[in-house]
């Protein structure tokens, strides 16, 4: 991938709100060069959306997270891919993941109440005939997540100019 395209996917893994301008002056391109870098990023499906991270336990919205190792039985001619493209078309699961080790896919998922997450595992997860067993985790308390903490005083990380 060209150098540009790989400083403005740095740029705006940082903060996806930085404005085209300022791109510009930090990758030193021009205007028209940096909007048509991130239309070709988006247009071949490296940039897939623009998300904030958002600290959920400072507002009033009740959620449960939890993440579910599955074990599945791979199918012929389609591997992992078939059974993981069933489980993330459920609107509960936000990330499915393909893993080594002692089990075969992480799937992240969120629901209301632990009701309805229990009942997601139950009746739409668990009884899909390639899943042969799952070991579900709920996320208590979120630290840091995409490099951000959570926790703590916010400093600023920006260096103090004098004059």
């Amino acid at each position: 991938m060209q150098s540009l395209k790989m400083q403005i996917l740095e740029i705006l893994s940082e903060d996806c709100r930085t404005p085209l301008e300022r791109i510009a002056v930090m990758t030193g391109a021009d205007l028209p060069q940096v909007a048509q870098a991130i239309e070709e990023l988006e247009q071949d499906r490296v940039i897939l959306q623009y998300s904030p991270i958002i600290n959920w336990d400072r507002t009033d919205r009740e959620r449960v997270e939890a993440m579910i190792e599955v074990k599945v039985t791979p199918q012929r001619d389609m591997g992992f891919d078939a059974i993981a493209g069933r489980i993330y078309r459920f609107d509960e699961v936000k990330s499915v993941f393909l893993m080594s080790g002692s089990y075969d896919l992480l799937v992240l998922v969120e629901a209301r109440t632990l009701k309805e997450l229990a009942l997601f595992v139950s009746e739409k997860l668990s009884p899909l005939e390639t899943v042969t067993g799952t070991a579900t985790s709920f996320v208590l308390k979120r630290y840091k997540q995409d490099g951000v903490i959570f926790v703590g005083e916010h400093t600023d990380k920006r260096l103090a100019v004098s004059p």
